[in-house]
């Protein structure tokens, strides 16, 4: 099923749709404020399955991301980051960057697997917001990729809805989607490191 929800000014009867599908435990692509991307509820282990299998990885050795709508959950899913990343990620966020973080002992249940760290982002997308809000937990999150050569990621929602109709319960059109990643920022060492240059400038 493919809706349509205004980037600005979200419906909550779709939001409200759309978190339906979520806690049922669907998968549904949605924009962010970088490239489209597939998720579903962090809680549910036969939804995360799914989404592995649509990406053709196995959910043990996949780098999935995390999706909060603020940093209030942070520190239910990672180990205490020092203030010198805190700063960074309270000046940055929202916006097109993940930052990778030490995992607590939450994330390898969510994943059955010895994870030890976990991709954090907080997309500058209110409609990713809302729904996540509403929600009340994080999504699990990954790009969807094109099979075009020269486009990496897949733009026009209209074109994703026709690609993965039988594949996944929900497509969410919030608009044409970037097609650069966001920028990928690792602070499990002794200071941040840009692995990644995307559409975040630091």
């Amino acid at each position: 099923m493919l809706i349509k929800i205004h980037p600005e000014n979200p419906s909550s009867r779709y939001i409200k749709q759309a978190v339906e599908c979520l806690s049922g435990g669907g998968i549904v692509i949605f924009p962010t404020d970088t490239i489209y991307a597939l998720g579903c509820d962090i809680y549910k282990p036969k939804a995360i399955d799914r989404v592995a299998q649509v990406k053709g990885i196995r959910k043990e050795k996949a780098n999935f991301s995390f999706l909060f709508h603020d940093l209030s959950h942070l520190s239910e899913f990672t180990l205490p980051v020092g203030n010198e990343v805190f700063k960074l990620m309270k000046a940055t966020l929202p916006g097109p960057f993940t930052f990778i973080l030490k995992a607590n002992s939450n994330v390898p249940r969510i994943f059955q697997s010895k994870k030890k760290t976990i991709g954090i982002r907080i997309p500058d997308n209110n409609i990713l917001t809302e729904i996540i809000r509403e929600l009340g937990n994080p999504l699990l999150s990954t790009s969807i990729h094109d099979d075009d050569e020269i486009l990496e990621y897949t733009t026009d929602p209209e074109l994703i809805h026709e690609k993965y109709r039988g594949i996944v319960d929900l497509v969410i059109d919030g608009g044409y989607g970037d097609n650069i990643p966001s920028t990928i920022i690792d602070c499990t060492g002794d200071e941040p490191l840009i692995i990644r240059e995307g559409k975040g400038e630091i």
